[in-house]
């Protein structure tokens, strides 16, 4: 069995139950201790990892044991050949570790002399550039405070840092592999490759690989929402490697994620995630700590953050990538009394949907008042597709309470939804109203010879993405009134929130047929426009102008 300070000491330190690890790190144990540091044809770089970890901390900021844990397997080599053992370095880790410092110091090392191989090129790659300018700038940022010693070693621009004596160079590339061929790195760092669809990227950088000794690729990232893509089946490669007998022995593969969704509410296990979270903790890992408190804290105002939050802080995304628009609870509250008299020639947005002249039509006005948006709804169905449909809810009791009009008409005549508009219009200050590009053209021309402002929304997924993290947060602030008006809270609760590969998010049905929405999705329309249109009014008072 061979040894080496730092890796001992880190797996003492779980074996004492000093710090918690998740289950793929404790595989990681097993798999290190029966099927590689039992081989005595491999051993440990001492010089490099000590100048490796010694010019990190100099330079950067101080390690923490399980950085210089991985760090040592960055330098475990062969006896007989200068070979590296691993040349794949896999890192998942949660949000907050320290990741971009870690690539910074260590991309820096790899190009200094202490390194000392000669043109040993380090790019780092990532799907923006903001995302890959990070750790060149933070190296920029420290050889220019330190620049009447840095300069005897390096030359450095805002995007590339070279070594003088090694002639090798530390750039950042973005995700953009028709333009890139393989070039001559040492090192590819691929930074957040969670959002990669494919392996095109990887294989066009890695082409150039292995035309200097040494070749590393290191992958780092957290989680994501991409599912099915390049990362779920790379991590099952990795999940294969840590269970044992995997033909891929050169792959290390360091983990940290919750066990499970109900250890999220126990932040004692916060550190399966972020092992900075381990005991004792630095002032950054307090600080740390703290913000993620706050953000788990505020999920219960703001549920819209739950994914992310699960995905990034505790690298355990949903498996369901969609949830529930708000909780029934919040949904309740929207039975609130719509305040008519206070709403008289009041400025308001009318919205309407409907997917088929023959199915659904929704009309409805928004009115803001303070914080509060209030929509005063009606909708229209054929009485033949109600029947024919068979749908659970009471459509008939809501249309003796006035909430939704049957018709007996073969399709739903557009009159219907112009005479609305201008009984409301009648009431308040109605001029403009909000539809669906897709639709609106077949009652667009009626409502403008009405005398109505028309705006289209050329794509309701777009403003979807920058809509549902408003709309949750303001149903868990209970800041949405109805009315009681159960066939709206019907719509509402028929609604599902997914979050897409992006990350972005969009608004869905539960069911396509049986679950209606439409009066939600006017609801959404109108609310594209409520901070344009519907300005916070403000009472006006004579006695306050001075003469």
């Amino acid at each position: 069995m061979i040894h080496q300070k730092y890796v001992d000491d880190y797996i003492e330190a779980w074996r004492k139950g000093l710090i918690i690890f998740n289950q793929e790190r404790i595989d990681l144990v097993n798999q290190l201790e029966t099927e590689v540091l039992n081989r005595n044809d491999i051993y440990f770089d001492e010089k490099q990892i000590e100048q490796c970890i010694n010019y990190i901390e100099k330079w950067y900021f101080k390690l923490e044991l399980f950085q210089k844990f991985i760090i040592a397997f960055l330098f475990l080599k062969f006896k007989e050949r200068d070979k590296l053992f691993y040349k794949d370095i896999v890192i998942v880790i949660a949000r907050g570790n320290g990741k971009n410092g870690l690539i910074s110091g260590l991309a820096d090392y790899f190009i200094s002399p202490g390194h000392g191989i000669e043109g040993y090129n380090v790019d780092v790659v990532a799907n923006s550039e903001d995302q890959a300018q990070t750790s060149v700038k933070e190296v920029y940022n420290m050889k220019e405070k330190n620049k009447n010693f840095m300069k005897n070693f390096f030359s450095w621009t805002k995007t590339i840092i070279r070594g003088r004596a090694t002639l090798s160079e530390f750039m950042f590339r973005t995700s953009n592999a028709d333009t890139k061929d393989g070039g001559r790195p040492g090192c590819l760092i691929f930074d957040e490759w969670h959002i990669y669809e494919d392996t095109k990227l990887i294989n066009t950088l890695s082409s150039g690989l292995g035309k200097v000794m040494h070749r590393r690729r290191i992958y780092i990232s957290t989680n994501g929402h991409v599912r099915g893509g390049f990362f779920d089946k790379f991590i099952e490669q990795c999940l294969e490697v840590l269970s044992g007998g995997s033909k891929r022995k050169n792959r290390f593969v360091f983990i940290c994620k919750m066990d499970s969704k109900e250890e999220v509410d126990n932040p004692k296990l916060w550190e399966k995630a972020n092992p900075m979270f381990s005991k004792p903790r630095s002032p950054y890992a307090e600080e740390l700590f703290d913000t993620i408190m706050d953000e788990y804290l505020d999920l219960e105002d703001d549920p819209s953050g739950h994914p992310e939050f699960m995905a990034k802080r505790m690298n355990l995304p949903q498996e369901d990538n969609t949830v529930k628009i708000a909780s029934w609870k919040d949904i309740e509250a929207t039975n609130r009394p719509i305040p008519y008299d206070r709403l008289r020639n009041k400025k308001c947005i009318g919205a309407i949907d409907f997917s088929f002249i023959k199915d659904f039509t929704a009309c409805g006005v928004l009115f803001r008042e303070g914080d509060d948006y209030i929509w005063d709804s009606h909708q229209f169905a054929r009485r033949d597709f109600i029947k024919e449909a068979n749908l659970k809810p009471p459509i008939f009791e809501w249309e003796e309470q006035g909430l939704i009009t049957l018709l007996d008409e073969p399709v739903i005549n557009i009159k219907h939804m112009v005479n609305y508009f201008c009984r409301m219009r009648d009431l308040y200050g109605l001029d403009t109203i909000i539809g669906d590009t897709f639709r609106l053209d077949i009652v667009k021309q009626a409502l403008e010879d009405a005398g109505f402002t028309v705006l289209y929304i050329r794509n309701p997924h777009a403003i979807y993405a920058k809509l549902a993290p408003r709309i949750e947060m303001l149903f868990a602030q209970q800041r949405i009134i109805y009315g009681d008006n159960p066939l709206m809270r019907w719509n509402t609760n028929n609604i599902v929130v997914k979050v897409k590969n992006d990350g972005n998010k969009d608004f869905v049905k539960k069911d396509e047929v049986r679950r209606k929405t439409d009066g939600f999705s006017a609801f959404v329309y109108a609310m594209w426009q409520a901070d344009e249109l519907l300005e916070e009014e403000v009472d006006f008072y004579l006695d306050s102008i001075k003469f």
